[in-house]
């Protein structure tokens, strides 16, 4: 067995292979850029080595030697599928936890692993790769282009017909040169209907090869995984033997070690499977897995890495229960699912499930890498349970200083569609429409920040509260609040540490019928992170931080942030990209990738303009208006804020 074992990755992968590895007894090294000096995987590690960038193989492997470390871990993403870096770690004499570079080679590249696993007997989607040329000329629609050298998602795009295959081509490469470093992609059958589903294997050195039952991932969004389950409410145990053998032979056509995932399509009709790809790695939905088999996967890749066998047979494999994993992202589901960013002030982790997370207060999450922050997952000995222990988990979720996704999952996890197993992987989108993503700060939101801001701090004389305040009575103080959702008007008479009345905007009627416009009784205490709000009758608690003129408050999984401003202004923040003024503003943190228009073209309404990329996500911003560029005062390649000026199109 290793004692020392360097992890090339970070974020809550690297976290979760720590915590493994200190349960094992074997000390752990981790690495890290300078964005990343104050992470929490570089404070749970028994070392830390800082590297120039998580790709650079090279440093990742001196730090290896100067830690002392026999092994490197990967992870996923990152270099966890180069077969380069598998190879630069046995000339160096390290174990790669991991397969072969062999292996990786095969199942890396999807035209080559589906000629592979073709010749072994199974099944595959009907279609293939020609050379570029003929990428153009594919006329089977709907069809699927992916990068060849790609997972995750990243840069498939469905088309529909051919009038725009040219155009999805385009994005595609594109997408795969600076993700993947291969612009080569693999062009197939469509198949309608699908979902996907997974099945995990496990292989030692000594030739045997198990599987472990199999993950429902169908609930996706832009083919992104969102939600992920074990195991499949749709595969009966027919079907789960058919899978796994075919995954398992899968896994031997290449000479297979450690752990990976064999992918498939399934018709949600027919029952029928078709191979999609192997990842050769361990998967972020891996915990789900674990749950249901009781088996720890991260041991169980450093066990057959120092040559174990694997100490369990098909028959012994056992499936208990039901998992779910929902993956929380930094991004703003009411501005269309853009990335977000920040500094974390505040957070709340649910107890009671499994949450694999990197995050701590005073992390900060910014652009550079994937937009996962977090994964909570469930058990419990039913799905229906299950379900219902991952919403209430994603509930006492707070994290404040940061947008994110969990209002949305939360909604999701309750669709009568999901709740009856009925998937597709076109599902999330269909029913985006009914989903109420706003971000509306509700009525104990915003009583809750206007006290806070109106609050005095004890001991303070009274005569010295700006608040209109004479003898005999306390006079209405009007607040102005901003939030994503628009400008908030909230009178206040009194002191919220002693009694307090509110008035709300006719908007927030969870309190008062919006024609009744009459006062509400109402206070607030502030202690260690926690508001406690008593309005009219009703007690709320809600997470709490506060950074200089903005409250973050946190209540059921959604974080809102409100900035007072002085009334009679309504603020100046610039609204989202675009715009009937004719400026255009980045919707999100970003890097600059394309330029599309020169100062003087004359554009139209929604022609392209700039194509801002983020956390591994392309966003194209359009002329909001028909009309002449007269300013782009970008470049490619540039970094930009949320709400910098991309162009300004005259009308």
């Amino acid at each position: 067995m290793f004692s020392t074992v360097l992890i090339a990755n970070r974020g809550e992968i690297a976290v979760r292979i720590i915590r493994t590895l200190r349960a094992m007894g074997v000390t752990s090294v981790a690495v890290y850029t300078e964005a990343d000096a104050g992470a929490l995987h570089v404070r749970e590690a028994d070392q830390a080595h800082q590297v120039p960038k998580y790709l650079d193989m090279g440093a990742i492997v001196a730090a290896a030697h100067a830690s002392g470390a026999q092994a490197v871990h990967p992870g996923y993403g990152f270099l966890a599928e180069n077969a380069r870096f598998a190879t630069l770690c046995a000339q160096e004499g390290l174990v790669f936890i991991g397969p072969p570079a062999g292996a990786i080679e095969a199942m890396g590249d999807k035209i080559r692993a589906k000629a592979t696993v073709a010749a072994a007997g199974v099944p595959v989607v009907p279609g293939g790769a020609e050379p570029a040329d003929d990428l153009a000329t594919w006329d089977a629609f709907p069809a699927l282009i992916k990068p060849s050298a790609g997972g995750g998602g990243k840069g498939m795009v469905l088309v529909r017909d051919a009038a725009e295959l040219p155009e999805a081509l385009e994005s595609a490469r594109r997408t795969a040169v600076n993700a993947f470093g291969d612009g080569t992609l693999l062009i197939e059958r469509f198949i309608e209907n699908p979902r996907h589903i997974e099945i995990q294997v496990l292989a030692d050195t000594h030739g045997a090869v198990v599987h472990l039952g199999e993950r429902e991932c169908s609930l996706q969004r832009r083919h992104q995984k969102i939600i992920e389950e074990a195991p499949s409410p749709f595969v009966t145990p027919q079907t789960r033997a058919a899978m796994g053998a075919a995954a398992v032979e899968a896994a031997r056509s290449v000479g297979y070690t450690g752990a990976g995932t064999v992918e498939f399509i399934v018709d949600g009709t027919t029952g029928d499977y078709h191979f999609m790809e192997m990842n050769t790695r361990l998967q972020v939905e891996h915990p789900v897995t674990e749950l249901v088999t009781g088996l720890d996967l991260v041991e169980l890749q450093v066990r057959v890495a120092a040559g174990e066998p694997l100490p369990l047979t098909q028959d012994g494999v056992r499936l208990r229960g039901h998992a779910v994993e929902a993956r929380v992202y930094a991004e703003d589901p009411a501005r269309g699912f853009l990335p977000t960013g920040g500094r974390v002030l505040a957070l709340e982790e649910p107890a009671g499930v499994r949450v694999d997370s990197s995050l701590a207060a005073g992390t900060v999450v910014g652009s550079d890498f994937d937009p996962m922050l977090s994964k909570v997952v469930a058990w419990a000995h039913t799905r229906q349970d299950a379900f219902r222990a991952l919403d209430r988990a994603l509930g006492s979720t707070a994290v404040l200083g940061v947008t994110t996704n969990v209002p949305f999952l939360r909604a999701l996890l309750t669709r009568p569609e999901v709740l009856a197993g009925e998937l597709d992987t076109g599902l999330v989108e269909r029913v985006l429409p009914d989903l109420d993503l706003s971000a509306q700060a509700p009525a104990d939101v915003l009583a809750a920040a206007a006290l806070i801001f109106h609050g005095a701090p004890a001991g303070r004389d009274p005569w010295d509260v700006a608040d209109g305040w004479r003898v005999g009575e306390r006079a209405w103080t009007n607040l102005r609040l901003e939030s994503r959702d628009g400008v908030h008007d909230v009178a206040i008479r009194g002191l919220p540490d002693t009694a307090a009345e509110i008035r709300l905007p006719a908007t927030a009627d969870e309190i008062q019928p919006p024609e009744s416009g009459g006062a509400v009784p109402a206070k607030v205490r502030v202690e260690g992170g926690r508001a406690v709000l008593t309005l009219g009758g009703r007690v709320t608690t809600f997470a709490v931080a506060r950074d200089g003129e903005t409250v973050w408050i946190g209540r059921d999984g959604g974080a809102w942030a409100l900035t007072r401003h002085r009334i009679g202004d309504p603020g100046d923040r610039p609204g989202a990209a675009g715009g009937g003024d004719g400026v255009v503003r980045s919707p999100m943190p970003g890097t600059v990738l394309l330029v599309k228009a020169a100062v003087g073209d004359r554009v139209g309404k929604d022609q392209p303009l700039v194509v801002v990329e983020a956390m591994k996500m392309e966003h194209t911003v359009t002329a909001p208006v028909d009309g002449v560029v007269r300013e782009l005062p970008v470049r490619a390649g540039q970094s930009v804020d949320m709400d910098a000026v991309l162009a300004v199109v005259e009308a």
